[in-house]
């Protein structure tokens, strides 16, 4: 039976792992291959001898060696698939690669090139990774946990596939997500990765491509649905509790539909979060408040469109109507500044609209002396002209919506407009950064979902702030697991935004980008890990005991990639 054990020492530090694996076997096991780094003494001890060259390596050669290997691949998927094989065959080395390039590699590892990966997952499949729980399954939930690897679980991500990033159902491909999700967890977070695991839950595809693909991996069955559906998640969710009664559930890549019941039904039993609705809601709230800052505009007095009514645009949207609240304003008063647009235009209160789009469905008196161009649908020009907005957000996936006639129509009515077309992957963006510094002769506040270049305008650089939830949800999880968190309180989310807008570069210079670099994404998760946890105390979600100091809890939970001695278990 495979066993290894992490022997600490009276500080808390990392002194040694003990291990029964010897030979091929430990060369096999990733999270515990060291490689050329296993020391002479190591390879006699484990019965290496032989099996590896001679030299012995430090991680920082191998490391070396590692990045000339990543450049020989010339396209994202292939370094992405390098990358996926690396951490299949050493993860600290892959750790460590990856933290030391991780502004160049994040976007590989994860959006936007991890949406090219899913798509392909069943014809680039090697090795499996995480658990795989399908419905056809759902009485042996309970085994199948038990067939995990990690022996403890501290968080875990988890998706059923049906709406990953902007290319919609991927059915058992969305493991990808999972699986890069916690890799982010890690180099962004420090979050041990000895204590997590990706799970897919396979309720089938209704992507007809998928059932057709005579190499897809998945249950080859349509998409189950309504009761049924909900069942299996209540099953999933009493069994992996009850295994690990502390886990931090992270949900990711679920319909629009799923992800709010699941999130209403659980959010106050367990500590869980929807990546898609509060990572992303926090992320981006933390750049309107940055932007507002730039603006000198208070929240208050801003007005927002929304173009993309999904889980993500409207959860955006809430957290956004939640700061204006906590500004002073009534939600009539703060609704009355928000303008959502569908794929049919403005929502309006007379069509079958669902429940989450309800609340910013406007009244016809709304807009009765509106000039608008067709009657028969509100459209983006419609609103900018009409309601004068200060913010303009996308998550509409609709590439180029914000074209030049709507962004110079917003730029004339307002002095700096907060332009954020955050659409995943970067070919649907509703916007180009570029464009947007053109069309607005510099004044437009920018921050994107997709990474780009930094564009040069008025005979200097500018970086473009990437609204990219990583900054948000590592150190959020940090924050939760250190805390012991009974479950994640909005007031905790709220801590998270503010203490990311704290660490905005625009505190010191308001023409500076909104959020930090990716690079930065370490100091900036610790932040916010504490505000967290503070947050957590302070409501009395916390089971760390009062003594216990939060900064100490969160510095020795932090996993940094490192090689240590090793010894045979006792």
């Amino acid at each position: 039976m495979f066993e290894f054990k992490i022997i600490k020492n009276e500080a808390g530090d990392i002194h040694h792992i003990e291990t029964n694996l010897t030979g091929q076997y430990l060369l096999d096991s990733p999270k515990l291959n060291k490689g050329c780094a296993f020391t002479t003494k190591e390879r006699e001890l484990f019965g290496l001898t032989g099996l590896l060259p001679h030299q012995v390596e430090t991680l920082d050669q191998q490391v070396a060696r590692m990045y000339i290997q990543y450049h020989e691949h010339h396209t994202n998927l292939g370094k992405n698939i390098y990358l996926n094989v690396l951490h299949d065959y050493n993860e600290t080395l892959f750790y460590k690669l990856a933290s030391q390039h991780l502004e160049e590699m994040l976007p590989i590892l994860y959006t936007p090139t991890v949406g090219e990966a899913v798509q392909r997952f069943s014809s680039e499949h090697r090795k499996a990774k995480g658990l795989y729980i399908s419905y056809e399954d759902r009485n042996q939930i309970d085994r199948i946990l038990d067939n995990r690897l990690p022996p403890d679980v501290d968080l875990s991500v988890v998706t059923d596939g049906e709406a990953v990033l902007g290319i919609g159902d991927q059915g058992i491909g969305g493991i990808n997500i999972a699986i890069a999700k916690l890799m982010v967890y890690t180099l962004c977070g420090g979050i041990d990765p000895h204590r997590v695991l990706p799970i897919q839950l396979d309720v089938g595809t209704n992507n007809s491509h998928l059932l057709n693909d005579p190499m897809y991996l998945g249950w080859r069955h349509e998409r189950i649905s309504g009761q049924a559906y909900l069942d299996f998640i209540d099953t999933f969710v009493t069994t992996i509790t009850k295994k690990f009664p502390g886990v931090y559930l992270h949900w990711e890549d679920m319909g629009r539909d799923n992800a709010k019941r699941i999130l209403t039904q659980y959010q106050d039993k367990i500590c869980t979060i929807n990546g898609d609705r509060q990572a992303t809601g926090v992320v981006a709230l933390a750049c309107i408040l940055a932007g507002v800052h730039a603006s000198s505009l208070q929240l208050r007095d801003h007005r927002v469109v929304m173009m993309g009514a999904g889980t993500a645009g409207v959860g955006i949207c809430d957290y956004i109507l939640d700061a204006m609240r906590r500004e002073g304003l009534s939600e009539a008063e703060a609704r009355s500044r928000f303008f959502v647009l569908d794929k049919a235009g403005l929502l309006l209160k007379n069509g079958d609209l669902p429940p989450f789009q309800a609340p910013y469905a406007r009244d016809h008196a709304d807009i009765a002396d509106w000039e608008i161009r067709d009657a028969n649908q509100i459209c983006l020009y419609d609103v900018i002209k009409n309601a004068k907005p200060t913010i303009l957000i996308g998550c509409s996936t609709a590439a180029g919506a914000f074209n030049e006639e709507i962004v110079k129509l917003m730029a004339n009515q307002v002095e700096r407009p907060i332009i954020m077309p955050l659409s995943n992957p970067t070919s649907l963006a509703e916007a180009n950064p570029e464009d947007l510094m053109n069309w607005t002769n510099g004044k437009a506040i920018i921050a994107t979902g997709s990474p780009f270049a930094n564009v040069f305008h008025d005979n200097k650089w500018h970086r473009i702030a990437q609204s990219n939830n990583a900054l948000a949800f590592p150190g959020i999880g940090l924050g939760v697991i250190a805390a012991k968190a009974k479950r994640l309180s909005e007031n905790m989310l709220w801590a998270a935004a503010n203490a990311l807008t704290d660490c905005s570069p625009t505190k010191q210079d308001k023409m500076a980008p909104l959020l930090p670099k990716l690079s930065e994404t370490r100091m900036v998760s610790l932040n916010v890990a504490l505000a967290v946890a503070k947050a957590a105390r302070e409501e009395g979600l916390s089971q760390l005991p009062d003594q216990v100091d939060l900064k100490e809890a969160i510095k020795k939970l932090s996993w940094t990639p490192a090689y240590y001695p090793y010894q045979q278990t006792k």
